[in-house]
């Protein structure tokens, strides 16, 4: 897998997805002290795909969405956040049409699933370092948080990236992910995929990562929390994945 580059026509300069090779690993929380939804451990294999390099940015929401820019803190190369889970997959249809001619062959964008996204934070191949933070143990070389964010976001890649080379999956603002909420990992899917409540959906995503506004435990990699797909906050936005139709989920979703 090569690094994927996305230009669009009112975006300055491309978008990076970076190769995030499959694997299995233990998800859930292995140091004993965050919460019951975060259990149990349990292993899952996650398929080959492509995550952002950063949180979508304002500048890419902006090129895609051809509207208002809904974020509490402007700036370009900041994360867009006031953006619920509605919203980013409108967000995600768009950015599919408008790619049509220059995605991978059989590759779409959508939101990670949550599997996906806890096995890249935790470096995905070099996960066996088992760090408590998206590639370190020490979160204010790797992430923005209530500690040293000043209370606002910041622009992508100015703290260390993890072992992937991903940017800011600790802190800096949380981040939807495909999946229903669930309050632990009892019956959790086991091979990556989203877990969703069929046939009708439930009330509530998964957001990872922590951010700015919160506290070391939050940014964990294993930390997981909910919230309503409709609700905005400027402390939430998202970063895209890019996968196999195969790997991700049905094409009912595009």
């Amino acid at each position: 897998m090569q690094i994927h580059t996305q230009a669009l026509p009112n975006l300055p300069t491309p978008f990076d997805m970076l190769p995030v090779e499959g694997g299995t690993f233990n998800m859930g929380d292995e140091h004993g002290d965050l919460w019951e939804a975060c259990r149990p451990v349990h292993k899952v294999t996650v398929s080959d795909f492509y995550l952002g390099k950063y949180p979508v940015t304002q500048a890419l929401w902006k090129a895609v969405i051809h509207g208002q820019n809904p974020s509490d803190f402007q700036g370009d190369d900041l994360p867009v956040e006031q953006v619920s889970w509605d919203d980013a997959q409108s967000f995600v249809k768009k950015l599919n049409k408008m790619t049509e001619s220059s995605r991978p062959p059989g590759y779409f964008y959508r939101l990670p699933t949550e599997a996906e996204w806890e096995y890249a934070a935790r470096g995905g191949k070099y996960l066996a370092e088992g760090y408590k933070y998206a590639g370190s143990d020490r979160l204010k070389d790797v992430g923005w948080f209530e500690d040293n964010s000043g209370k606002e976001t910041k622009p992508g890649g100015q703290k260390y990236p993890n072992q992937l080379g991903i940017h800011d999956m600790s802190g800096n603002v949380w981040e939807w992910c495909e999946d229903d909420w669930h309050s632990d990992y009892k019956n959790a899917p086991d091979d990556g995929t989203a877990w969703v409540d069929r046939p009708k959906r439930g009330a509530f995503r998964v957001r990872r990562g922590g951010s700015w506004i919160n506290t070391a435990l939050n940014c964990r990699a294993a930390r997981r929390a909910d919230w309503q797909p409709a609700g905005r906050v400027d402390y939430l936005g998202f970063r895209l994945a890019l996968a196999l139709q195969s790997a991700g989920r049905p094409s009912a979703f595009l």
